[in-house]
């Protein structure tokens, strides 16, 4: 049966499942969703740390009026913490270093006048001194046992030094989800093919690889014929926790895909979408057996459905928290009268007011796949409207 948007994709919600968790070494997390809270092993920073190379002091040393400091020892970054013998002195320290004992005030190279005298140098001070300056202390960043990762977000490269910062070698993250995707019909050939006159190339497929942003997938070429599909239909099921088809979901002659899947044991959930383009998009589930999405053959067609319905459900799946509606303000006027959701190609910009501005892009329908190089995003527009005016701000959907 034929749905609104907003009741076709709580349907899909509602199948909402968790994969898993499983651990991998952190250097092969980033990507992926976290499963567990990280905290800090010690303080952050975890000594009183250095933060310009130049001399450390005692500032009762500076208050009594003392400004020229000879040179005791050097603390450099990653040694031992050395202490101030004499408190008329001061230590030459460079930056990451720990703060030498007995001193609790840096002062930078640019704010000394250094001169030698006999081999021993001196540091005159130039500039006004406030106390405990340039000085990053021990735990103002982070207590030890504070939560610093929360689940459910996707690590990236910060994540990752946070976790070798602590020690996490090993994280608990989401476990992907087994992904077939099937191209049917019998216009497509491999991409290392040249195909005829009256053939394609696959590329739908691939796009959709692509999109998954790391989950990898199977993928499957089956022919537009009946006993063909049911045969291999079948193997595949088992195999995975989500089929993604391309081609063979609507009305045509061969399009045998929703029959096939259904007598296979598919609960059809629905078939149709008010909208456009995608109207033909077929969703289903199979008892303790993966999900269904059949998306139309066009390529602009199928890539939106993606981005609206497949991403989305994937990231509820994988326990994401990132995924937030995001909107744009339309940069002109916009006419379409069926009563269908309308997605729109747009390209993005900000405006020097920090706007985010949708620009319509050039767009023959949903086989137009290079109007999505022109594009960023799909923006919709919803059925209950003809006009679209400039300045009015829509949801968007990104792919880029």
């Amino acid at each position: 049966m034929m749905m609104r948007v907003p009741e076709a994709f709580a349907a899909i919600m509602a199948t909402v499942r968790d994969f898993g968790t499983e651990w991998v070494p952190f250097e092969a997390a980033t990507g992926r969703v976290l499963r567990e809270t990280i905290y800090a092993d010690r303080p952050f920073p975890p000594f009183d740390r250095v933060t310009m190379d130049g001399i450390s002091i005692h500032y009762d040393s500076y208050v009594r009026g003392q400004r020229v400091f000879g040179l005791e020892d050097v603390q450099a970054a990653g040694m031992p913490q050395m202490q101030l013998r004499n408190l008329a002195d001061c230590m030459e320290v460079m930056t990451g270093a720990v703060l030498p004992d007995l001193t609790d005030t840096v002062i930078p190279y640019e704010h000394l006048d250094i001169s030698e005298h006999e081999g021993f140098r001196r540091f005159t001070i130039l500039k006004e001194v406030a106390k405990g300056q340039f000085i990053h202390r021990t735990g103002s960043d982070a207590q030890e046992g504070k939560p610093l990762l929360e689940p459910g977000i996707r690590l990236s490269a910060a994540e990752a030094g946070v976790l070798a910062t602590v020690g996490k070698t090993k994280v608990l993250v989401s476990k992907l989800p087994r992904v077939v995707l099937i191209a049917t019909g019998n216009e497509l050939v491999p991409v290392e093919n040249k195909p005829e006159a009256h053939q394609l190339r696959m590329s739908n497929v691939y796009s959709l690889a692509a999109a998954l942003q790391g989950i990898s997938a199977e993928i499957v070429h089956l022919p537009d014929d009946m006993q063909h599909l049911t045969a291999h239909i079948n193997k595949l099921i088992p195999a995975a926790d989500v089929l993604i088809c391309t081609g063979a979901v609507s009305a045509g002659k061969y399009d045998h895909l929703p029959e096939v899947l259904k007598t296979a044991g598919m609960q059809e959930i629905f078939h149709k979408v008010q909208q456009r383009p995608g109207k033909p998009l077929l969703f289903g589930a199979f008892n303790n057996g993966p999900v269904v999405f059949g998306l139309p053959g066009n390529p602009v067609s199928g890539f939106m459905c993606y981005y609206r319905y497949i991403q989305p459900w994937l990231k509820a799946c994988l326990q994401d928290v990132s995924s937030k509606p995001e909107f744009a303000v339309l940069e002109e006027d916009v006419t379409f009268d069926k009563p269908l959701e309308y997605y729109l190609p747009v390209k993005l910009k900000s405006s020097p007011e920090g706007v985010v501005l949708a620009t319509p892009a050039a767009y023959h329908g949903s086989g137009d796949l290079a109007s999505l190089l022109q594009a960023d995003a799909f923006m919709a527009l919803p059925a209950d409207q003809d006009v679209f005016r400039k300045g009015s701000s829509f949801p968007v959907w990104k792919f880029r």
